[in-house]
């Protein structure tokens, strides 16, 4: 008969926080990366410029049509047999950044578009400069529609944090699957990463509608 037996998680607390920590830091430190390289691929993806167009479209095609675990795998392993060696830590921060860079340049594209062209014809009239009107005009105005699709994207990278387990990451499941292949206890394991999870996306989302708030009290101002 399985029994569920809290102590085998109250005895591996300090490992157990541990690995939420490394969790909690390796999703807002590629979160902001892919963000930003998301930010200037939408730019690319906008551009009128085919050169710059296509190259971008290419690679965001090639990153969305491919499995995250596979791209792991090639930064990670495949790097050293072109001089690139990374920590596990470092590959996996650097995959996800780049994982997810795809699905932020999507959002920013439509956000970009949603801002209607006469306020950026007017803007040009007035002597703006193209990086003046993208972060004076565009990226403000879209900000209000894009953060609930940032947050969404920004919840299902952290999920696939557990992926880096993979590459010996010691996030939350690695070090809980740890835990569980050495006690045997996987209903207790599984149970906590479930809810660490669980908790984490909910925290994510409630910050994000916080954010929203707050922006759109700003621009009504």
């Amino acid at each position: 008969m399985m029994t569920f037996d809290p102590s085998v998680i109250t005895s591996h607390m300090p490992e157990i926080l541990s690995g939420f920590g490394t969790t909690i830091f390796t999703t807002v430190v590629s979160c902001f990366i892919g963000m930003g390289i998301g930010l200037i691929l939408a730019l690319g993806l906008t551009a009128k410029s085919a050169i710059f167009r296509y190259p971008v479209r290419l690679f965001v095609e090639i990153i969305r049509t491919t499995p995250f675990l596979i791209q792991l795998f090639l930064l990670y392993y495949g790097g050293p047999s072109v001089g690139i060696y990374l920590e596990p830590l470092e590959a996996g921060i650097i995959g996800l950044a780049i994982y997810g860079s795809v699905y932020y340049a999507e959002i920013f594209r439509a956000g970009f578009q949603s801002v209607p062209k006469g306020h950026v014809e007017a803007a040009q009239i007035m002597g703006f400069s193209v990086p003046q009107i993208i972060w004076r005009i565009q990226i403000p105005q879209m900000m209000v529609l894009i953060i609930p699709a940032l947050v969404n994207t920004s919840i299902i990278l952290s999920k696939e944090t557990a992926v880096l387990s993979i590459v010996t990451v010691p996030e939350l499941t690695f070090v809980l699957t740890g835990i569980g292949s050495e006690t045997y206890a996987y209903a207790e394991t599984l149970f906590v990463l479930s809810v660490a999870y669980l908790v984490f996306a909910e925290v994510t989302s409630r910050l994000g509608m916080l954010a929203e708030k707050r922006l759109r009290k700003y621009m009504e101002r």
